[in-house]
């Protein structure tokens, strides 16, 4: 099976007539769509030679350090050009660890069904909206694999100082601050996969008072030491998760969801959505934690 070799973004025209020329594919999804900017598109290659495994996207400089140190290919065209969006840059990773698996197709959506659907079918959603403050239609970048992955690790950061190490260690960041609206620190959720069930993570819980916490912690799960609220004045917010649990099945994806027209497509294609606001007691937007 071919996997993705490359990817571009065209802004005009002229950019759309050299990547048809190299023999690039085009994804017929205008990524400004709704926003009123520029018409940008993503393109792609597929072939033989090494695949692109990971994709990251950042909207602050915060976001590039690690990537920049890591090698990640840095595409410097602005996603969100034309618009009063955060400015979004897409980057990309040819990996060879075991927790590089390769790409093997790229799908974009604009409405939350459609993105139920592809979790349900096993692909991976970036998290960042291509549209990210720019209004329009919320825009998804979905990426599928040669194999089947699972989760087989989760962290999150509150600063970028250890992002080269994760990055180099495999894991893939959820491009969306879990303090988004709320001030505090920047958190960012983090994980890692691998095609090994046996290793993989087959439940997630996210505590939001003491109660949950002892709850969780009563019932065997591993509290991820990072709380997703730091800074904000809200509630202690803790990712918890657990591996020895035969009566679930592995996770194959997490996300997590701000548009809030998002909870019932999702629920209704089976996906678990965590009833659990990441950003309790403060006035940011509300986030939910979701995997399948």
């Amino acid at each position: 099976m071919s996997h993705i070799t490359d990817i571009e973004v065209s802004l005009d025209e002229a950019q759309e007539n050299q990547f048809r020329i190299k023999g690039f594919s085009k994804i017929e999804v205008d990524l400004n769509k709704g926003a009123r900017g520029k018409d940008i598109f993503l393109w792609y290659k597929k072939g033989s030679s090494s695949a692109v495994t990971r994709i990251q996207l950042s909207y602050n400089d915060q976001m590039n350090k690690g990537l920049i140190k890591a090698g990640y290919h840095k595409i410097n065209k602005d996603l969100n050009a034309g618009t009063k969006g955060s400015p979004i840059y897409l980057w990309y990773y040819k990996g060879s660890s075991a927790h590089d698996i390769p790409i093997v197709d790229l799908h974009i959506t604009v409405e939350a069904t459609e993105e139920a659907e592809k979790l349900k079918y096993g692909w991976e959603r970036l998290v960042c909206d291509l549209n990210r403050k720019a209004g329009g239609k919320w825009i998804y970048l979905f990426v599928k694999r040669k194999t089947p992955t699972y989760i087989c690790d989760i962290t999150a950061s509150a600063d970028s100082q250890g992002d080269f190490d994760r990055f180099n260690n495999g894991y893939i960041r959820l491009d969306e601050d879990t303090n988004r609206g709320g001030g505090g620190a920047d958190i960012y959720i983090w994980y890692s996969v691998s095609t090994d069930t046996q290793n993989a993570i087959r439940d997630l819980q996210v505590s939001t008072n003491d109660a949950d916490y002892q709850s969780f912690q009563s019932q065997g799960y591993t509290p991820v030491n990072q709380d997703l609220n730091q800074g904000t004045g809200g509630s202690p917010v803790f990712l918890w998760y657990k591996k020895n649990d035969n009566s679930k099945n592995p996770i194959k994806t997490v996300t997590v969801i701000v548009n809030q027209a998002a909870v019932v497509p999702y629920e209704r294609a089976g996906i678990e959505v965590i009833d659990k606001n990441l950003n309790t007691g403060n006035n940011g937007d509300t986030l939910y934690l979701c995997y399948q």
